[in-house]
């Protein structure tokens, strides 16, 4: 199939009665960015994304800029800015909680003045701070769709790359050769995806094929900017969509390794368990509801805790001993692919072990665990994982049932239970058991 980047588009520039992009959908602050770098005499363009998603009728979480200003002019015109960055030097000026990132022009690496400013290893690039034209900015970006500019000083779109016939078409298409492009940076494979699934767009067929055959070169990414590209997959709404199409590009594997095993087992409750919980994040998402990395990542590893925990548990180990142990097994060698900061991991392993003290509920521990910072979560972990398919319905009962009553109630519910009911307790003495009978 010839790919219409082969022959460079003609630039167009839709004035602003072809287009539907109004300063009244446009921040304060980003107006105000814009109108400050152009009274200063510089060129201003809202770029990107929220240019993107104006045209698609979508609101934009957030609004770039680019300029011909350099950082340190951008960062003399706003007190209220700071250069961030080494691999791509940017500002952010900040206005409250809004941050607005603006970005010099980017130029090719072939226009570098020193050898510092453009770095690259085996065609991966490790720093890029080469300054050019507004042309030479279009070009260097990532997908078409990304690469349109709104002029502040005429209200126009200017368009390089046709961008404007992929909207139209739901096309994802990498500017220039996709090998080579996901070569240089091979989170931009993680940025189709992740455009993909929210967009409804569809991959352009070169860059699928080339996502497929680089997958592999997700493992040259530090795990700590895989971390943060996770978050950016799964926390925007879009999770249970972004999922499958990792699934569909052979990319989980490179992300979650132990996942994609217990995936690959052919068990039906791993894939609905995922499903589930990724579902349930986009919609806490969509209510405006907190959603926790800690959980996030707790639910995407739990199939191989669950799984590392049952061999432990069945050489001798007791319950939540197993549990510890597994999780932190697991915890030890997803840290070799994405590096969840030490804040995440401790209520991971809590959320996990409070899933076997969720089945002891006799005497006063259910009361001393509903007092737990940590309850609420591993009680909604529990929830997940009965929706998914275990059969833990008279348990959720319980536990929300003990939620509502009173305390007098509560009590009398905990002396209630026997140990024909308490799973935990009664697991525990069938080990004892066991373990007895193999020392005679």
């Amino acid at each position: 199939m010839q790919k219409r980047l082969d022959i460079k588009p003609v630039l167009s520039i839709i004035p602003r009665p072809e287009h539907s992009i109004s300063r009244e959908d446009i921040s304060e602050s980003a107006l105000k960015v814009l109108y400050r770098l152009k009274k200063a005499g510089f060129a201003a363009y809202l770029v990107g994304g929220g240019v993107r998603d104006l045209l698609l009728a979508k609101q934009p979480k957030d609004f770039d800029v680019a300029t011909d200003a350099h950082p340190e002019e951008v960062r003399a015109l706003f007190r209220n800015s700071r250069v961030i960055g080494r691999r791509f030097r940017l500002v952010h000026v900040r206005f409250g909680r809004e941050i607005i990132e603006v970005a010099t022009f980017r130029g090719h690496h072939e226009q570098a003045e020193h050898a510092s400013q453009a770095v690259v290893e085996e065609g991966l690039i490790i720093r890029d701070n080469v300054f050019g034209s507004l042309e030479d900015d279009a070009w260097r970006r990532d997908f078409t769709i990304n690469a349109l500019y709104y002029n502040i000083a005429d209200f126009s779109v200017v368009d390089y790359t046709d961008a404007m016939i992929d909207l139209r078409s739901q096309t994802l298409r990498m500017i220039g050769e996709p090998a080579i492009r996901l070569q240089e940076d091979p989170v931009r494979m993680l940025r189709a995806i992740r455009f993909a699934a929210k967009l409804d767009f569809s991959l352009e067929e070169e860059l699928e094929r080339q996502v497929l055959e680089q997958g592999e070169r997700l493992e040259l990414i530090s795990p700590a900017r895989l971390f943060e590209e996770v978050l950016k997959l799964f926390l925007s709404g879009y999770a249970e969509e972004t999922f499958g199409l990792l699934c569909r590009y052979q990319l989980f594997p490179h992300l979650f390794a132990q996942t994609a095993a217990c995936l690959n087992e052919a068990n039906p409750y791993v894939e609905q368990f995922i499903t589930q919980a990724l579902f349930n994040t986009d919609r806490r998402i969509k209510e405006n509801k907190p959603v926790t990395p800690a959980f996030l990542f707790a639910a995407l590893l739990w199939p191989a805790v669950q799984q590392r925990s049952q061999v432990k548990h069945e050489n001798s180990l007791d319950d939540l001993p197993a549990m510890q142990e597994a999780g932190g097994d697991v915890i030890d060698y997803q840290l070799e692919q994405i590096a969840i900061p030490k804040r995440f991991r401790q209520p991971m392993l809590e959320i996990w072990g409070f899933q076997t003290r969720l089945e002891n509920r006799r005497g006063k521990r259910p009361l001393r665990l509903l007092g737990h910072p940590r309850f609420r979560a591993a009680y909604d972990f529990l929830l997940l994982r009965n929706s998914a398919g275990e059969s833990l319905q008279e348990l959720c009962d319980w536990w929300t049932a003990l939620q509502e009553v009173g305390e007098d109630e509560q009590h009398a519910m905990c002396k209630s239970v026997s140990p024909s009911r308490d799973k935990g307790r009664r697991r525990r003495k069938s080990k004892k058991k066991s373990a007895s009978i193999k020392q005679q």
